[in-house]
């Protein structure tokens, strides 16, 4: 198409236009712009949902000295797997996101696997984020109104807080990025607001020693390398949920360069903004013991407890509270949409049921009820052990985590022969493609380590199992139903056609 000709094409049209070429028909409505897709990342990431929720680890596992500079690094090698994922994704705009990519350069089994891994990972963060937010809300009732939040208590509010999410999500993605676009404000707002107060309030503040150099060990590890590499996990965890950028691609206009860019500038946002977070959470603890056996629950909430009142406290309790909110509607949005593509391709049992799509809303309504139907489902087992929940919510950072690794290791492989999108690395790709393989695979290591000495029921690192459980279904379902799950061929670059016709 001659310039004169695509300057009279609206972006929109263009970005159909190269979605069909993908071999998809559009289906859902484009009416997301460059800082909405950017938002909706953002909103997954959610320093104020990821640090707040795991603060308590943090400081049993090496406390401030690992948790600051823990993020430093972790976040620096986030940012290489995200700027590798944003290259892919550039060249595959498209719903499935990662699953399309694997399959498009490495073939059908990759894709279905990478598939299983981030759907499964995607629908265990609706359950990890929106517990958490049931439980940050449970210990704001506990201080208002002396509210007991017992697991059925809780398991009442998450399911309200489901109910709330698919609701929301039902009208649209114009009101879905609109929600993301108040987040991203609410998110840095919050942050400046909680580190201002904490600042200013309390009359006594920590050393900057103590801040950026207490090592604190409760893990009943003896090895401080090993208490500092589990320790990591705290930032590796609050920074995933980056691909979301990805499976609203369908729904944003420009979506080569929007989506690219949405990714890579969610991660170094959040880097900021979570560093900012926890030196000023940090810099106010009044009582390190007594803010990890809090009776709340939430060891932030006792920081905020003791360094500015019952008042305060609840007020800040609500800006994090919100925050988790924000990011939980966001993560149903995300893992709908990989539900809807997921079915399109007919990987998944009753595929015709969730790829429907509102004709009035250009939503894949059914999706946003399947995610949250199996995120309720997923966190049933909390009314009868917390250990037991743990080990199905660890389905999200150990199912998610290697699944951006994968379409990264592929891309890798056809060399100068990956069809290049307009956002790219140039002659960065390959090394900070490494960076990101390599990374992925030592954290996911670190993952299913165990996280305290001595080993029991109780302490167990179920995250192992997850992975196992988690493969096991993927393959006994390969096994029935793989005739019936393809990805189109890929018509727009006859080279890449002759690559994934060699990879089939």
């Amino acid at each position: 198409m001659s310039h004169s000709a695509r300057s009279a094409v609206s972006p929109s049209a263009e970005d159909d236009e190269l979605l069909s070429q993908l071999g998809y028909r559009p289906q859902l409505a484009r009416r997301m712009g460059p800082f909405g897709n950017f938002a909706i990342s953002f909103s997954v990431i959610s320093v104020l949902s990821g640090c707040m929720t795991l603060y308590g680890f943090g400081l049993n596992t090496g406390g401030p000295a690992v948790m600051l500079w823990g993020w430093v690094a972790v976040g620096l090698f986030v940012l290489c797997v995200g700027m590798a994922l944003a290259e892919v994704t550039s060249a595959y705009p498209t719903s499935g996101a990662l699953y399309y990519m694997a399959h498009q350069l490495g073939g059908p089994r990759w894709g279905w696997y990478t598939g299983w891994l981030n759907l499964l990972g995607l629908l265990g963060a609706i359950a990890g984020i929106d517990y958490g937010a049931a439980l940050f809300t449970g210990a704001l009732l506990n201080l208002q109104w002396g509210f007991d939040p017992t697991p059925g208590s809780i398991l009442i509010i998450y399911a309200c807080i489901l109910v709330l999410h698919a609701a929301l999500n039902l009208f649209g993605v114009r009101l879905v990025s609109i929600l993301n676009s108040v987040s991203v404000w609410w998110h840095l707002g919050g942050v400046a607001v909680i580190v201002g107060v904490l600042a200013i309030v309390p009359p006594h503040h920590q050393s900057a020693d103590f801040v950026f150099g207490h090592y604190a060990n409760g893990t009943g590890w003896e090895s401080p390398f090993y208490v500092a590499a589990i320790g990591l996990l705290l930032a590796q965890y609050t920074f995933s949920g980056y691909d979301a950028s990805a499976h609203l691609s369908e729904e944003t206009t420009r979506a080569q360069v929007s989506a690219a860019r949405g990714i890579v500038r969610s991660i170094w946002v959040s880097w900021i903004a979570g560093f900012i977070l926890l030196t000023g959470l940090t810099w106010a603890i009044q009582d390190y013991a007594a803010t990890q056996g809090t009776a709340t629950g939430v060891p932030p909430a006792q920081i905020f407890l003791d360094a500015v009142g019952l008042a305060g406290a609840k007020a800040l309790l609500l800006i994090v509270i919100v925050a988790q909110l924000f990011c939980g509607n966001a993560e149903v949005a995300a893992a709908s949409r990989m539900v809807f593509a997921f079915s399109r391709d007919g990987a998944l049992p009753g595929s015709g049921q969730w790829r429907r799509v509102s004709t009035r809303t250009g939503t894949p309504t059914r999706a946003v009820w399947f995610s949250v139907g199996v995120a309720l489902v997923l966190a049933l087992p909390s009314l009868y052990s917390a250990t037991a929940y743990a080990a199905v919510t660890a389905i999200n950072v150990i199912g998610i985590t290697p699944a951006y690794a994968i379409p990264i290791y592929l891309r890798l492989r056809p060399g100068h022969r990956f069809p290049v999108g307009p956002w790219n690395l140039g002659a960065w790709s390959r090394p900070i493609g490494w960076v990101a393989v390599v990374w992925v695979a030592v954290v996911t290591v670190l993952f299913c380590l165990p996280q305290s000495n001595p080993v029991t029921v109780d302490s167990f690192n179920y995250a192992s199992v997850a992975l196992a459980v988690v493969l096991l279904l993927a393959s006994v379902w390969w096994w029935v139903a793989h005739r019936s799950y393809s990805t189109p061929l890929y018509s727009g670059n006859p080279e890449m056609a002759a690559i994934q016709r060699d990879v089939v």
